[in-house]
């Protein structure tokens, strides 16, 4: 099931040691903080220049044998959105609800969990480059008395779930007060590398300094743990705010010699990240697969004819200056997970119609496709009437099946695996995942 080439009876048997002193304590997955941005939202099939012009043999037959699609859910931390449930709970229920969310995984017959390790530049191991994070213990840089991410990784293992660190590589603070920060976090002690905008602080993706660093900061957890894959999300620049400016205007005067304006040179800063990410991820493990979940429209029809037949608001290569086309044409990642999050139908995004430009987008290239799915929208009385059907999801599964290059699909996220509002995931398992 697990895309696994060193794992075996040293991880099986750290897993077996891990359950022995983590708490049983596993109904406690109930209540959760409200929280995060909604849209929050993984394998590894070709190398960077591995360049092929036939289609892959591995996609001639992409969903595999029963068991081998991926199946996955993101578990979020920034804001306490899934877990733990709320800062500050003993080590014994932290451990208990994350323990929770695996079984749950295991009995929703998922094969991985997508786990936030590094929500605003903290994170959620002992991190010698970063303070341990405040959800945790509602203080920035408390030590919470436990491993969370070795604790991931053991128990994951021991039922046979990959785990997936995902982190968020720029953003800083869900404020815009840096002395709110630990005193010795980096963004304090380097004040030149933080922007604040649209409420929040993020490093400056335009400063060499800043790459070098968030890479070394998660590269740390490659290094120290037997993850499945490293992870990264839809944040790269932000999100854009109305009447509002990255002020990132000197770092373009100082670095941006030689582009034709800050959109080009701004691509180029993120183009680096996820190409020496890639690079790095696999000098230190071959065998960790690198994987985004770019918000999934990269660009409409209308602005580029080679863009989606589509008329979102938001276009990951124009608003975030996230080029995820070029980044799976160039192989530099082993997996997207594009969040598909409308349902079949939407005028202005149409699930119908993502699904086949992200199939054709992979074609050829050896990048796994999995489909991000909305599960947080699924009997949420804000959400149109498409999203009251518990059938809804389950179609989009229906649909995705006749895509040969769709391999899977990963759920945001864990809180609604787990509480399932009008049984949308239920019908999901029963009409996808037999046993």
């Amino acid at each position: 099931m697990r895309h696994i080439g060193r794992r075996g009876l040293a991880a099986a048997a750290l897993g077996a040691a891990a359950s022995l002193w983590a708490a049983t304590d596993a109904g406690a997955a109930g209540t959760r903080a409200a929280g995060a941005r909604a849209a929050e939202g993984p394998g590894r099939s070709r190398r960077p220049g591995d360049h092929e012009s036939d289609e892959p043999e591995h996609e001639q037959d992409g969903r595999g044998a029963p068991g081998t699609e991926f199946r996955g859910m993101w578990l979020a931390t920034v804001a306490n959105r899934d877990w733990p449930s709320k800062p500050g709970l003993t080590a014994d229920r932290q451990r208990a609800e994350l323990v929770a969310f695996l079984d749950t995984a295991v009995e929703r017959r998922l094969n991985a969990v997508v786990f936030q390790v590094r929500p605003t530049a903290d994170a959620l191991w002992p991190s010698p480059y970063e303070p341990w994070a405040q959800c945790l213990t509602g203080v920035q840089g408390r030590d919470p008395g436990w491993d969370p991410l070795g604790t991931a990784v053991a128990e994951a293992h021991a039922r046979d779930l990959e785990l997936h660190a995902w982190f968020n590589p720029y953003r800083v603070a869900n404020h815009t007060d840096p002395s709110r920060l630990v005193a010795d976090h980096p963004a304090r002690v380097h004040p030149d590398w933080v922007l604040p905008y649209g409420g929040k602080l993020y490093y400056d993706p335009g400063l060499p300094e800043v790459r070098r660093f968030v890479q070394d900061a998660m590269l740390d957890a490659v290094r120290r743990y037997d993850i499945d894959g490293v992870h990264f999300d839809d944040y790269f620049y932000p999100y854009p705010v109305a009447g509002q400016s990255f002020a990132d205007d000197d770092t373009f005067a100082a670095h941006g010699a030689g582009f034709p304006d800050k959109a080009a040179w701004r691509r180029d800063n993120i183009d680096r990240l996820v190409r020496e990410m890639s690079e790095q991820v696999h000098g230190v493990d071959k065998d960790v697969r690198f994987g985004i979940s770019p918000f999934g429209v990269w660009r409409n029809k209308a602005t580029d004819p080679l863009g989606s037949d589509t008329r979102a608001g938001v276009q990951t290569y124009d608003d975030l200056h996230a080029d995820t086309r070029k980044w799976i044409r160039e192989g530099w990642i082993d997996y997207v997970v594009p969040q598909l999050y409308w349902h079949i139908g939407n005028s202005a995004a149409d699930y119908a119609k993502l699904v086949p430009w992200w199939d054709e987008t992979v074609r050829g290239t050896g990048v796994d496709l999995y489909a991000g799915e909305a599960l947080y929208k699924a009997g949420d009385p804000a959400q149109p009437a498409a999203w009251q059907d518990p059938a809804e999801l389950s179609r989009h599964l229906t649909l995705a099946g006749e895509y040969p290059r769709v391999g899977g699909h990963v759920f945001f996220s864990a809180k609604e695996v787990v509480t399932d509002r009008i049984g949308a995931m239920a019908r999901v398992v029963a009409d996808h995942y037999p046993a």
